[in-house]
């Protein structure tokens, strides 16, 4: 067996004696993110299903001459409490209190303004700086908007006049996504926890073989060892990229089975997740694995203690998956140019996979390559450090 063997062999041994290592690797990192985010999404999918289907209250000044507006609000599930406010600053001061979403005020002169062809007048009393009543408001608005074009379109009627000619603009709407492309909108932030699980995954052990031996005082043997400083840093980043490897596949399934419990169906959408998407989610991400593995061992090298390495790889596994927050903010198309940086390469290709779309097959190999490529030249510059005497200070 070659040194390069035999020190993979002794630090892959090692840390799977390390039950941090494990825990990290096989349960928290690929575990969390999947778990968080079903909760999460689930409860946001849930929360909007209950906003449409849920009746609203609506507290009402001047209802009495709206009998057939209250009527129209009922039918839409809004309920209007005539009984509550009679004070309009008493409404008021209860909307921005937000003791109340939205109230409605109608004018006194509004059965005679309907008589008579002239404009009703309703104010909605809103906060509209409280985000938590922006989808009542919006509710009470279009339910509002309704029942004054039906209005509308029965005086036009009156007068032998055909509504038609007051929309001369008909606009409709072709939506040409799938339910596994809408999806997107929903799991577009799970490569985000994929890469965070890699590089949970092997950071562990990234620290062990580095600062973990700086600070236990069994690094200096270890380079008396007939193996060259390559054949060291070269088996340190292999069991940590098989760490990662192996959490990011856990991840993987994790999210598979995660998804099946989410109410997608309801809202028009399909996850997509079959063992083939999966598999292809894998090949797209593993490539991230050795990026990981070889930023988290040049970075935990230049540390000289277990805690001072979990400091500086917390700060360093924040900057990969940055892109992917951007682009959240500001979407874009995959391109060439963008397979250039890596996870956001990543984020794009897993995209396309769970639309259910196929991308370019050069868009795979220039991610792969250059996301590899940062990843040696990690290692490159570990091996340069450990040549060094300074490693052992």
């Amino acid at each position: 067996m070659s040194a390069l063997g035999v020190v993979f062999r002794k630090e892959l041994v090692d840390s799977l004696r390390e039950r941090r290592s494990l825990v990290s690797a096989l349960v928290f990192g690929p575990l969390f993110g999947p778990i968080l985010f079903t909760l999460i999404t689930s409860y946001a999918v849930n929360l909007q299903i209950d906003e449409a289907e849920q009746p609203i209250e609506v507290p009402i000044i001047n209802g009495e001459g709206a009998a057939n507006l209250v009527s129209h609000l009922f039918r839409r599930q809004i309920d209007v409490d005539h009984e509550r406010f009679t004070d309009v600053d008493a409404l008021r001061d209860a909307v921005r209190r937000a003791e109340v979403d939205v109230g409605l005020m109608v004018d006194r002169d509004f059965g005679e303004a309907l008589a008579t062809g002239d404009a009703a007048r309703v104010w909605i009393v809103a906060d509209m700086a409280n985000n938590s009543a922006r989808p009542a408001f919006a509710r009470l608005r279009a339910a509002l908007n309704e029942y004054g074009l039906g209005i509308g379109v029965q005086r036009l009627a009156l007068r032998g006049v055909d509504p038609s000619l007051a929309r001369p603009l008909a606009v409709l709407t072709d939506d040409v996504s799938t339910p596994s492309a809408r999806s997107v909108l929903l799991l577009g932030m799970m490569t985000y926890f994929l890469l965070f699980s890699a590089l949970l995954g092997g950071t562990h052990v990234a620290i062990d073989t580095t600062a973990g031996e700086r600070e236990r005082g069994s690094l200096e043997p270890l380079l008396t060892l007939a193996a060259s400083r390559a054949e060291l840093v070269w088996g340190k980043i292999g069991v940590t990229f098989v760490f990662m490897a192996a959490s990011l596949a856990i991840c993987i399934v994790s999210f598979a089975v995660a998804v099946r419990f989410l109410p997608l169906a309801e809202i028009g959408m399909t996850a997509t997740l079959t063992p083939l998407v999966c598999v292809g989610i894998y090949a797209v991400m593993l490539p991230f694995a050795a990026l990981g593995a070889g930023l988290m061992t040049i970075v935990a090298s230049f540390t000289k203690s277990f805690r001072e390495a979990q400091t500086y790889t917390s700060i360093a596994m924040v900057a990969p998956p940055l892109p992917i927050i951007l682009v959240v903010l500001n979407p874009v198309q995959p391109s060439l140019p963008l397979m250039l940086v890596p996870s956001l390469s990543q984020h794009l290709l897993v995209t396309e996979l769970v639309k259910g779309e196929a991308f370019d097959p050069w868009h795979l190999a220039v991610s792969a390559a250059v996301t590899i490529a940062v990843g040696v030249g990690c290692g490159l510059a570990t091996v340069r450090r450990y040549r060094g005497e300074a490693i052992l200070v």
